[in-house]
């Protein structure tokens, strides 16, 4: 689907904001939460690039999903029920990594739109466009095919539950408001602050599987990684880790990063998975 280059991983001791729409850190009234975008996203996928195989049962085992027949170098992860918005990528000459793919309308129109907030094309297909946003995040535009059910999370044996709800755009410091900035004036997903200095959120558009949220690197480059929201960070840690993840840092009452087979890092926060 999508290669633009190597993106580096970002550096940084990264986390993940533990708020989100229905937790303590959000706040904003309600009247300046969405506003046009030049996008009209439709639908939002999170990619996880990987150079072999080697993460694919772990993350298809995490989603509680199965996965689709191969389209070239890419697959999709199933969900029992609703419309799919994770997918995993081979990519060889790519370290592991996360993208995400915006879905719209007219794609020729968005990428002319994104051009003009600072966006640069990578490659461009016709109904695929690759770019890199000003901080140099690899992302894509997609036509959108009638996507519009969100998947409700995972019940695990225990009684938890879990969801991948969550890419968090990890860019320095000195690039962090104009990413901010760009994202917002394409989605038209309105900036929220959080009590955390070095977070801020966009609040997704209604219906959408994913949430935006940015964090702010003290070094390092700009790039992207996965968060999920689970009624019980012990108990969802503790499966991850049996299914072969790693932990990397505890954030006690916030999150918890890991490290997946590949070394993707990727966090797991107490923010509820229900909406």
């Amino acid at each position: 689907m999508v290669d633009g280059g190597a993106q580096g991983e970002a550096g940084g001791d990264f986390g993940c904001d533990g708020g989100g729409e229905s937790g303590p850190l959000h706040r904003g009234a309600p009247s300046d939460l969405y506003r046009p975008g030049v996008a009209e996203v439709r639908w939002i996928t999170g990619f996880l690039d990987s150079p072999s195989l080697v993460a694919e049962g772990f993350w298809l085992d995490v989603t509680g999903s199965t996965r689709s027949p191969r389209r070239g170098d890419f697959a999709t992860l199933v969900p029992a029920a609703g419309d799919a918005y994770l997918r995993v990528q081979i990519l060889p000459s790519s370290p592991p990594r996360t993208h995400l793919d915006l879905h719209v309308i007219d794609v020729t129109a968005t990428t002319v739109e994104a051009v003009g907030l600072g966006a640069a094309v990578v490659g461009d297909e016709g109904d695929l466009v690759v770019l890199r946003s000003p901080a140099g995040v690899v992302f894509c535009l997609v036509r959108w095919a009638g996507e519009s059910v969100r998947p409700a999370p995972v019940a695990w044996p225990g009684g938890h539950v879990s969801a991948v709800d969550q890419l968090c755009v990890d860019v320095p410091g000195n690039a962090f408001d104009r990413e901010v900035s760009f994202w917002s004036a394409l989605t038209g997903w309105a900036r929220q602050a959080s009590d955390l200095p070095q977070f801020e959120h966009l609040v997704r558009g209604a219906g959408m599987p994913l949430k935006l949220l940015f964090q702010r690197l003290d070094a390092g480059v700009a790039g992207m990684h996965v968060d999920l929201a689970c009624s019980d960070v012990e108990a969802e840690v503790e499966r991850l880790v049996a299914l072969g993840a790693e932990v990397v840092r505890r954030v006690p009452g916030d999150w918890t990063t890991l490290r997946d087979p590949l070394g993707r890092e990727f966090c797991v926060t107490g923010r509820s998975p229900l909406f």
